[in-house]
């Protein structure tokens, strides 16, 4: 990569070592900035971050989507690294939870809407009355459920066609769109952050930056949570609908015929059984099996571990005399944006917050389904800082 001259360089200071802030960390070292990531916690990555083994847990089912940008970059910069590959034929086993049983196959009206685009579906009309009217009341609600495991959120169908339509056809896209880092995530981010520093890339944890710490001589991209920046950057406006999601974990003593994934469309939930494709995941004879289920403001952490557990019940048998370990917890507003009626990722809070302050993370004013929302935004905040604070020098 090309890099500016030493007396030429721009400082940048990133506040944040997820997902977000690494892209940002070096995209703006990439343009030949000094660069410092802040991370307050011990070790990197944020959501993105791996558990300690033997269980290799993520904070809910993250995916690379290889219809997105991030997959292209990463692959450019030699990070991508391996994937888990899908399980083999007779180990792809997705079955449906509908009206109370388990079936292979979807409603048929549900395989029609991925062939509306999501240009087509308006965004001033939420998703359940766009997808009724055009496939139909069973087909709408399934689609609207199975999206779910795309928006952790509690109805899908509420918010803004334009959006759910979107996700529901990369969700359901053939082949998969969706591709996990084999050894969880935090292989990923630890590629990353050595990238970030052999490019010369400060990286400090543990470092908790303050509203009154934040330099003002120099940008500053603020990649966090969209609360820990409403906190950091003492900004009310800062704020953006989210999802409120169950999310279980479970090591089983793996039984053959155990299905690969259950998705739920009579209401929105999801399991995965991720040892399916990455056996390194947990020790040998047993499985992983992951899961979330949107609840509501009003449900309570116990609503949704009930309906985690009838979803278990209907595709995992005889599954609690097998439990090994388990783990359960509750995300709230921590699972990327969701756009209401009426609205787009560009009524999102933005990115460039004047004075020469930036916000990037997956709920900000970028386009993408998940991760990507957080790659982009990093990208765009590092290349307006930069071209922004090179412009001011050049005026000076």
């Amino acid at each position: 990569m090309h890099r500016a001259r030493t007396q030429d360089r721009t400082r940048v200071t990133v506040v944040g070592g997820g997902f977000a802030g690494l892209t940002a960390a070096i995209t703006a070292a990439e343009s030949g900035a000094e660069v410092t990531v802040h991370e307050a916690h011990r070790t990197l990555g944020g959501r993105a971050r791996t558990a300690d083994g033997p269980y290799l847990t993520n904070d809910g089912p993250h995916a690379l989507y290889n219809g997105g940008p991030h997959w292209t970059w990463l692959k450019q910069r030699g990070l991508l690294g391996p994937m888990a590959p899908l399980p083999p034929a007779e180990g792809m086993r997705l079955r449906l939870h509908r009206n109370g049983t388990l079936h292979r196959v979807p409603p048929f009206a549900m395989l029609r809407l991925t062939r509306r685009t999501a240009e087509s579906a308006p965004v001033d009309t939420d998703f359940l009355t766009w997808a009724t009217e055009q496939v139909g009341a069973e087909g709408a609600r399934a689609a609207a459920h199975y999206v779910g495991v795309a928006l952790f959120h509690h109805d899908p169908g509420s918010l803004s066609a334009r959006f759910v339509q979107e996700r529901f056809r990369r969700a359901t896209a053939l082949p998969p769109e969706a591709h996990y880092p084999r050894g969880g995530w935090g292989n990923l981010v630890e590629r990353m952050a050595d990238h970030a520093w052999s490019m010369g890339v400060r990286i400090e944890t543990g470092s908790r930056i303050g509203p009154d710490e934040l330099p003002d001589d120099h940008p500053v991209i603020v990649a966090t949570t969209l609360s820990a920046a409403r906190r950091i950057l003492d900004d009310p406006s800062l704020t953006w609908p989210s999802g409120r999601t169950m999310l279980i974990d479970l090591a089983l003593r793996t039984r053959k015929g155990d299905p690969f994934v259950v998705s739920d469309l009579d209401a929105p939930g999801w399991i995965e059984r991720f040892t399916a494709q990455d056996r390194t995941l947990a020790p040998e004879g047993e499985s992983l099996v992951q899961g979330q289920v949107p609840i509501a403001p009003d449900e309570s952490k116990a609503d949704g571990t009930a309906r985690a557990e009838r979803l278990l019940d209907a595709g995992f048998p005889g599954w609690r005399e097998r439990v090994v370990w388990r783990r359960e917890s509750v995300s709230n507003g921590r699972t990327g944006a969701v756009d209401p009626v009426g609205t787009t990722w560009r009524d999102r809070p933005a990115i460039d917050r004047g004075n020469g302050i930036y916000l990037a993370g997956d709920q900000v004013a970028a386009p993408g389904l998940l991760t990507e929302v957080s790659f982009n935004s990093g990208i765009e905040a590092a290349t307006l800082a930069i071209r922004t604070k090179r412009l001011d020098l050049k005026r000076a």
